[in-house]
């Protein structure tokens, strides 16, 4: 099925190839018949061969085989140079001139790689021999007679490539002022007023052209018809001519129909991602067997050989109306929906896309009426009244849709809005609110420019933008596409699709290279783009070096595969060769990480080598980042050489237990600027390497796990301490995790305040474990101590009360007492209550 889309899709672009060479070929045949200059006059432009250096240089040498014939170039160079002074010539006259220039430039091109390995030879074998004597001194002959060899060899191969040089330079000055001259005549032409359309003077004229190009077409047909020949050969071609008029009724009737259809049941089986991807092929066939339709009903047209080259007009203005008409009406379905549950770009209600539809494909008929106009204008050479008052119908059209067409879009982002989102709109969202009013401005200062006779720059600016917003239209469509392809092949959900990164590159790589598109679109000529290309490719000139794409291209693979094979090489040794070796884990990570570095830097090294750059020449670069480095990036270089002495020294490595600026934890990582340990709570932190090789740390597992456990131990005074140290000897001597030798020690330490202290050291054989292993002891001397009557005392002390009287309660009597003396007697607020009985109180002091 996909197989049988693929087909049918080049049909059609086989219709639009034939509408535009039809096309091409009027414009270039009338313009040649009207601006040609004789070619005797063209013959008569004097020239002057002795003025080209190029050929100068030449002079004298023997030209290789297939070289430019720079006298001729000469010739044709001083041609172009006076027609350009002149500037008379007509359009197609300096079109012409510059595919011609354009074809002698090229073999300049090629002209100036010849011999490259040969010249590269001789400056190889001119560097190897000794230095050339100073003033005063002398060489042997032999080595001055071989130097001299060398020397005019390489004049004599670097000739042509200079003369090609020269002759390049020149072609290329000559064809970038055609281009100038070109495109300051197109922009003349564009801002140039003429007739207004609604001047009523001009339509009696308008319309007496038209009678005349329909009664011509009328005698061309009668005239067809009248020929014997002509019937026999209709009589000949009356039944393929039928068999194409059916298939193109059925095609044009019902094929978009089937299509839908087909839709339908896609959609109905499908969910999710995959609905959308099918959804979005099969609707291809809505433009596809349409365009195949109606490219039937043009060839059946043409096969009647019925109105004569008129034909050909006729063809070209209906696959011109046909496709815009065929194309807009798949784009608004795809932008707008066609309906619940199908795909669509804005979000509004159903009126609002039915709208949408319906506007979309009438501004796509309008843009059809509009490059039909155009190109009937061309082949019936009507003035530019007749012109004006024919083009001010499809532009007027095209307004009010425009206008229409940028409220909707303006709904849509009041309807995002409305939606109480927290994030709000997106960016896709704000700027299709900005183009609706963009659309809005244009459909209403368009036809106001036609009004007043800048029927030209009306046109471009409406129908242009149209297809600005058209073009966008579509790469809108095929990021949805793009995300439910994507959703279908991870077997995401739509909501996990959209939110992914890979969809929205290849919207982004595929907006970039539509830029070219949009170039056209907007008055560039191919002859412009070309140029640019040109220009790309050559490249850009670095000293004696010129990089390309092409190079860049081969450095990013170079050094891609460069990269590649450092990862298998880490991977073979990190899985395979290391682990059988006696070298501890920490060895052979710091053997892999430094593997990685030098293989990318030698990947980067032999990435740049093979595109030819000379790292020689990268010296100065290379002077100014050390003056940038000794100013701001001292601490990075810092961390980067204490990276590179903790890889080689290895005072730590990946796996060892460290304590170091108050952070104890595992290394987890090493890397050139940093250090990344994992503390016990599974936390990161990640140290400066520079802190590590200049602060103190404390490496509990360098070199192996071996560690130290001590565990203090108190008894009562009064016990047995020969007894306590023959249980604590044994309790762990039993223990798993301590080593035999060196043998663990239990020793009777000092008389505490409160209790005889004792105290363990044993040697673990995985330190990792001491919090396990003194957890294991201690428990086990708590039961042995209770087995045995051994107590562990705790801390006693005797309280002393200095003022004991300062504790006991006073009398009631006697606070009541103390509360009135202790006013003054004259105090002005002294309330007399206050000096009340303590029996008036008894009730508030009865507790």
């Amino acid at each position: 099925m996909i197989r049988a889309w693929a087909h049918t899709l080049w049909l059609s672009v086989a219709a639009l190839l034939l509408a535009a060479g039809v096309a091409v070929a009027q414009d270039n045949g009338a313009a040649g018949d009207a601006d040609a200059p004789p070619k005797e006059q063209a013959a008569r432009v004097d020239t002057d061969p002795s003025g080209s250096i190029a050929a100068e240089m030449m002079q004298g040498i023997d030209a290789p085989e297939g070289a430019p014939d720079y006298q001729d170039w000469a010739e044709v160079a001083a041609r172009a140079e006076q027609v350009l002074e002149v500037g008379r010539a007509s359009d197609a006259v300096f079109q012409r001139l510059r595919e011609e220039i354009d074809r002698w430039r090229e073999e300049f091109a090629a002209a100036r790689d010849e011999n490259k390995v040969r010249i590269t030879t001789l400056r190889n074998q001119i560097a190897a021999l000794p230095e050339p004597p100073a003033d005063g001194e002398t060489e042997s002959r032999t080595l001055a007679s071989q130097r001299q060899e060398l020397t005019d060899a390489l004049a004599q191969v670097e000739t042509p490539v200079r003369a090609a040089e020269v002759a390049y330079a020149r072609a290329d000055a000559i064809i970038e002022e055609i281009d100038a001259t070109l495109r300051s005549r197109q922009t003349e032409e564009l801002f140039a007023a003429g007739p207004s359309p609604l001047n009523p003077a001009v339509w009696p004229d308008a319309l007496a052209q038209l009678q005349s190009t329909a009664r011509m077409a009328g005698r061309a047909l009668t005239t067809s018809f009248d020929s014997s020949e002509q019937r026999a050969e209709l009589r000949r071609t009356i039944v393929p001519v039928l068999l194409l008029l059916v298939v193109a009724f059925v095609l044009l009737w019902r094929g978009r129909t089937w299509v839908m259809r087909a839709g339908d049941r896609v959609r109905e089986r499908g969910d999710g991602p995959s609905r959308g991807v099918w959804s979005f092929l099969i609707s291809l066939g809505q433009v596809v067997v349409p365009v195949i339709g109606l490219a039937a009903a043009v060839v059946a047209f043409s096969m009647t050989g019925v109105m004569g080259f008129r034909a050909e007009v006729v063809s070209a203005m209906a696959l011109s109306i046909g496709i815009s008409l065929i194309v807009a009406r798949w784009l608004g379905v795809r932008v707008f929906g066609a309906g619940i549950g199908e795909a669509q770009v804005l979000q509004l209600d159903t009126t609002a896309r039915i709208e949408g539809r319906v506007e979309a494909t009438l501004l796509g008929l309008a843009y059809g009426l509009y490059a039909a106009v155009q190109t009937m204008s061309e082949f019936e050479q009507y003035d530019a009244a007749t012109v004006a008052v024919l083009e001010i119908g499809p532009m007027l059209l095209a307004g009010v849709l425009m206008v229409r067409m940028g409220r909707l879009l303006l709904n849509h982002r009041q309807s995002i809005e409305d939606d109480d989102s927290e994030e709000g709109p997106s960016f896709i969202d704000r700027s299709l609110s900005f183009a609706g009013r963009l659309l809005m401005i244009v459909g209403v200062v368009g036809p106001l420019l036609a009004f007043v006779g800048y029927s030209q720059l009306a046109g471009n600016a409406i129908f242009n933008t149209a297809l600005t917003f058209g073009a966008v239209g579509v790469l809108l469509v095929l990021h949805g596409f793009f995300v439910d392809l994507y959703g279908m092949v991870r077997r995401l959900t739509q909501q996990e699709a959209s939110e992914a990164l890979l969809p929205v590159l290849a919207s982004f790589a595929m907006l970039i290279l539509s830029t070219p598109i949009f170039a056209l679109i907007w008055g560039a000529r191919e002859t412009d783009l070309r140029e640019i290309w040109g220009t790309i490719m050559r490249g850009v000139t670095l000293g004696e070096t010129v990089i390309s794409p092409t190079d860049v291209l081969l450095l990013i693979i170079v050094f891609l595969l460069g990269v590649a094979l450092t990862r298998l090489i880490q991977g073979m040794l990190k899985t395979t060769v290391l682990p059988k070796t006696r070298i501890d884990i920490g060895g052979r990570n710091a053997i892999t990480s430094g593997i990685g570095y030098v293989g990318i830097f030698l990947a980067a090294v032999v990435a740049i080598t093979s595109v030819g750059i000379n790292l020689s020449s990268l010296a100065v670069v290379a002077g100014a980042l050390s003056v940038g480095i000794g100013f701001g990036l001292q601490n990075i270089v810092s961390n980067f050489v204490s990276g590179i002495i903790l890889l080689i020294e290895r005072p730590i490595s990946e796996g060892d237990w460290i304590d170091t600026g108050g952070h104890m934890g595992i290394v987890k990582d090493i890397s050139v600027r940093s250090t990344t340990i994992e503390t016990f709570d599974r936390t990161d932190v990640v140290i400066p390497n520079s802190d590590l090789i200049s602060g103190v740390v404390t490496n509990y597992t360098q070199g192996n796990r071996v560690g130290r456990l001590v565990i203090d131990v108190g008894v009562a005074y009064g016990s047995d301490t020969k007894r306590v140290k023959e249980i604590l000897t044994e309790i762990v001597m039993d223990h798993p995790m301590v080593t035999v030798n060196p043998e663990p020690q239990v020793g009777f330490m000092e008389f505490g305040d409160s209790a005889l202290m004792f105290q363990i050291r044993a040697i673990l054989s995985d330190v990792f474990f001491v919090l396990v292993v003194r957890d294991e002891i201690n428990h086990e001397i708590a039961r042995r101590f209770a087995e045995e009557g051994v107590e562990i005392p705790f801390v006693q002390r005797d309280l002393w009360i200095r003022n004991p009287e300062a504790l006991r309660p006073e009398p009631r009597e006697q606070r009541e007492v103390n509360r009135v003396r202790e006013r003054a007697p004259d105090d002005p607020n002294r309330d007399p209550q206050d000096e009340a009985t303590p029996e008036a109180d008894e009730g508030a002091d009865g507790d």
